[in-house]
């Protein structure tokens, strides 16, 4: 809101000094409320107004009613940050269509046509290759629209369709980052970023006016809800223990801390306590504008930090293109004043907010913009609805900002087909017909690639009939994967006596064939770590596999020819253990061991009613017959530190085949070109 007694400019055409007068304050800064209202004056000096506007810079009297709230959410600001940022967000989306949305492999995700893929509702399909490359066609344009501010709602709405398009046609490629993308571009449709350094408006030079403020506020609260959920989150056991990101205190990035830290409190205080406190805190500081200046050097480092530690895209880039809305809306245009004194600017002067009472249309506008606020609170936390999609974590991967509290290690994933006509058992390659692995702990996943396989056998029984394996099509598929979370036992994440096919699933109900984390173990965590500490100090091939299984299911385990000096040690729990090449079984307790035989099979069966817990030592021929040596971070000793230049001529690489397939596509469509695929290797 605006003093009424304000003084207006005495030029009107003084389009800097309006712009400067209005825009120069922090942009989370309000003008001052009207002195004729006692109550404003009175709110205003209470303690609660004072430390809400010290916290989050704005006055608290524009949400004592909606009216006031439309007002401030409507007032006109300088349009230039936001111009700035769609620029960079457009940038970014070009470079990701490449990579993390699998542009550059066109062919192997769209032109196999066995290729089974993950749709969040089962009525959506993938279009055949050349179409698809249309749509990547489609999107590429419109990223390139946003970034150059060209037909800006025409290239946002072909960018955002296509992309949620691709999004939910895969949910093993979520990620959190994948779904932010997706939001920034849908609201960024709805507002006018393309006022402001774009060909629109200098085309249309009647472009460069104001924008309401709620075009900011919708961006910004976006980022604000990433940082603070993903604090939350992990202001939780599961990450303050310090077990889901170990030994990355050996990266080069930590290397300052090293000198007065040992790696393990770097894991834990830097890693993941200090981490906690960042992603919960930086958005309220950066609010702050007495902490603005102070905390972006932090906020810059991390990023740019998370870029080096982890192979997570855009994400970085984005925000820290995003850092700057918090500041002023018009530093662009007074950095380019700075740069070039005596420059003048063409835009329209920013008018006073009005005090009249706000249009039915925008208060609207203002309902839309706080069931869109309060759907984003909702949606992090709304897993006791969608019990279907909980396993060991809650929900799917992408919108719960759980950003790297949960890391997995599968070291088993089998896929068994049985021919129902003669009870024959046929083992199939986990990755014939995806190269995503998040189905493995999925339930609502495995379901699919399940009856994705089935639908691909029988294709391949009617195609080729005399070649098959099976005498029929009455099938069963049963999967049996082990895998830990966060430093636990490797443990089974469904059920290998159920047939996926005729497993009940639905996304409101929780999934009976889905086993449980073995969280009554988790106590004996510092003891696993003790032990590998141990078994690795013996020589540089040494290594351990800790497991954990349920009363009644029988781990059948192969020893490689490769291994020796194997031996299989119980921790917890009883079981009974039978070679393939003895009849005779042992049972072994809770502190009994025994030698193991290369080259052979053998059954360790979880009996009474409590889980087993158990682990396997061993040393691996290949690597002392290679001098395979692995140092402290877990790369080779000649990979450089930065390897900007390499990582450029990947990018680039990885670009030039993305266009190719578009190219392909297009010749394809226009001229009948026979299309050069990339078959994956199958089984």
């Amino acid at each position: 809101m605006t003093n009424s007694k304000r003084k207006q400019p005495t030029t009107p055409n003084a389009t800097e000094a309006n712009i400067e007068d209005e825009t120069t304050k922090s942009p989370m800064v309000t003008d001052e409320p009207t002195k004729s209202n006692p109550k404003l004056s009175a709110n205003e000096s209470s303690s609660i107004a004072q430390f809400f506007k010290l916290c989050f810079g704005h006055d608290l009297h524009n949400f004592d009613n909606l009216q006031t709230f439309t007002r401030w959410l409507h007032r006109p600001v300088d349009g230039a940050a936001l111009g700035v940022f769609r620029m960079l967000y457009g940038a970014a989306m070009l470079i990701d269509i490449a990579e993390e949305r699998g542009g550059g492999q066109l062919d192997v995700r769209f032109g196999e046509p066995h290729h089974c893929h993950f749709p969040l509702f089962n009525g959506i399909r993938a279009l055949d290759y050349p179409l698809m490359g249309c749509v990547y066609l489609a999107m590429w344009l419109g990223a390139m629209g946003i970034m150059l501010g060209y037909r800006f709602r025409i290239s946002c709405l072909s960018f955002v369709t296509c992309y949620w398009y691709i999004f939910l046609l895969d949910k093993p490629a979520w990620n959190n980052h994948s779904y932010l993308f997706g939001l920034v571009g849908t609201l960024l449709l709805f507002t006018r970023a393309n006022c402001y350094c774009s060909l629109d408006s200098w085309l249309h030079p009647e472009l460069r006016r104001a924008v309401p403020y709620w075009n900011y506020f919708l961006i910004k609260f976006q980022f604000f809800v990433l940082y603070m959920y993903a604090g939350l989150k992990k202001f939780s056991f599961e990450w303050l223990s310090g077990y889901a990101m170990t030994s990355l205190s050996q990266h080069w990035v930590f290397a300052p801390f090293r000198q007065v830290l040992d790696g393990e409190l770097i894991d834990l205080l830097i890693i993941h306590w200090f981490t906690a406190f960042f992603d919960l805190s930086i958005a309220f500081f950066m609010t702050c504008e007495k902490t603005r200046l102070l905390v972006t050097p932090f906020m810059i480092s991390f990023h740019l930090m998370n870029s080096r530690l982890f192979v997570i895209g855009m994400f970085p880039w984005v925000c820290l293109a995003e850092v700057p809305l918090f500041y002023s809306f018009d530093w662009p245009r007074r950095l380019c004043r700075s740069s070039k004194p005596g420059s003048s600017t063409v835009e329209e002067p920013i008018k006073k907010p009005s005090e009249s009472s706000p249009s039915f249309w925008a208060q609207l506008r203002s309902c839309l913009i706080l069931s869109y606020c309060a759907l984003q609170l909702f949606l992090p936390y709304s897993h006791f609805i969608t019990k279907g999609y909980n396993n060991w974590t809650n929900g799917l991967y992408g919108y719960s900002w759980d950003m790297m509290v949960h890391s997995y290690d599968t070291v088993l994933t089998s896929i068994k087909v049985v021919d129902n006509n003669n009870q024959q058992v046929h083992h199939l390659n986990p990755y014939a017909f995806t190269e995503y692995d998040r189905w493995t702990k999925y339930a609502d996943m495995a379901v699919q690639y399940a009856k994705c396989i089935e639908k691909n056998i029988h294709e391949d029984m009617d195609r080729n009939p005399e070649n098959s394996p099976l005498t029929s099509k009455n099938i069963s598929i049963y999967f049996d994967i082990w895998c830990a979370m966060n430093g636990r036992f490797q443990q089974r994440t469904f059920d290998p006596r159920v047939d996926l096919l005729k497993a009940p699933w639905s996304p409101f109900k929780r999934t009976p064939w889905s086993l449980p984390l073995l969280t009554e173990l988790n106590h004996m965590r510092p003891k696993l770590k003790t032990i590998a500490d141990e078994v690795l100090a013996w020589n540089n091939y040494s290594d351990v596999i800790f497991v954990a299984d349920f009363p009644g299911l029988t781990l059948s385990n192969f020893i490689a020819p490769a291994l020796f000096n194997c031996s299989l040690t119980i921790l917890e729990g009883n079981v009974r253990y039978k070679s393939a090449k003895d009849d005779e079984a042992y049972f072994l307790t809770a502190g009994k061991s025994i030698s193991l035989e290369s080259n052979a099979t053998h059954y360790v069966t979880t009996i009474g009613q409590k889980p087993a817990s158990y682990l396997y030592t061993y040393v691996n021929k290949t690597m002392l017959e290679q001098d395979i040596v692995i140092d402290d971070v877990g790369q080779t000793k000649d990979k450089p530190l930065l390897p900007l230049w390499q990582e450029f001529k990947q990018r680039v690489s990885n670009y030039q085949q993305f266009l190719t397939h578009l190219a392909n596509c297009l010749l394809f469509l226009l001229y009948e070109v026979p299309i050069p695929i990339s078959i994956r290797e199958r089984d």
